[in-house]
């Protein structure tokens, strides 16, 4: 197939490459257009207009603006890039000759926060922050113009935090202060989070691509949620290190945390809130459309092939 893929230079675009050229044709389009072992042209945004692109049979929308945890972005800068971007080729999608279209969202779309026991596409969506909200705009004009042509499928995925070799997040964060010695001092809150290995992302990708399945909003993440101290101590496991989790009482951290907000030290209500909270996300849709009991890897399996690859 010829899949066009946008975002192409980014982390996930970079594994989907290894996963997908070696039976399909792949094109990029992005901002910057160096060569990429597997890609054969990478077009640029206003490319679009002018009728160069070649036949299409699948359109992979990855160009996004992402979550600024530093809060130092502009709204409208999220909207333009995550709404807008996703319209322009949304819009070509529809007038073109391909039949598949995937849109890569993200369960903050949904959600800040998780109300129950787990995030499933049933939700009413409440995102806060323009990054949510810009990525909910995006979804809702996909809904509002979907194809009237039986043989174009639209798939929104809602990933959540998506880790693997050549990740730079906030994993990569933890992974540096955890290998300095550094103890984690809130093994006294026992939480428990969704992960997406790019292994099992890439897996549905193809498969989403290659089979026949419904349209529709897929949340994606590992079958196996984590606690926060389950990552620490796969992290040391991967860095053959015994973890450090010092369980101090949970009044004195929540205590130091709100006198934090107060003189805006680095731990504070919010920030202690995201570090401990509980945000579990089913995989149950996507696995029953493609007709799977179980994703091919474990959510330990891939963050530890992630945390090694940090080590290089």
């Amino acid at each position: 197939m010829n899949i066009l893929i946008t975002g192409v230079h980014g982390f996930v675009g970079g594994n989907l490459i290894k996963s997908l050229s070696s039976v399909n044709c792949l094109y990029g389009l992005d901002i910057v257009s160096p060569e990429k072992e597997g890609i054969k042209k990478t077009f640029s945004w206003k490319d679009l207009e002018s009728g160069t692109l070649p036949n299409i049979d699948a359109i992979i929308h990855l160009a996004g603006k992402a979550h600024d945890t530093k809060n130092q972005s502009e709204a409208s800068v999220y909207f333009d890039i995550n709404t807008g971007l996703t319209k322009k080729i949304y819009d070509f999608y529809l007038k073109s000759s391909a039949t598949k279209f995937i849109f890569f969202s993200s369960v903050k779309a949904a959600a800040d926060s998780v109300q129950g026991a787990e995030l499933t596409e049933e939700v009413v969506p409440s995102p806060k922050g323009p990054y949510g909200e810009s990525k909910m705009a995006a979804e809702a004009y996909i809904q509002a113009n979907m194809p009237t042509d039986p043989s174009k499928s639209v798939y929104i995925l809602r990933p959540c935090m998506i880790h693997g070799p050549g990740n730079k997040g906030n994993l990569n964060l933890l992974y540096k202060v955890v290998s300095k010695g550094f103890p984690w001092p809130l093994g006294a809150f026992e939480n428990r989070r969704s992960f997406t290995s790019i292994d099992d992302l890439c897996y549905v990708i193809e498969k989403l691509i290659s089979k026949d399945i419904p349209s529709g909003i897929y949340n994606m993440g590992d079958d196996e949620a984590l606690s926060t101290n389950e990552l620490i101590e796969v992290m040391c496991k991967s860095m053959n290190k015994k973890g450090r989790i010092w369980k101090i009482n949970r009044r004195l951290i929540e205590g130091c945390a709100r006198i934090g907000t107060i003189i805006h030290f680095p731990l504070n209500s919010e920030r202690l809130r995201k570090l401990t909270e509980n945000y579990v996300v089913s995989n149950e849709k996507i696995k029953k459309a493609l007709q799977i009991e179980k994703m091919p890897i474990t959510a330990k399996e891939g963050l530890e092939k992630t945390f090694r690859s940090f080590q290089h």
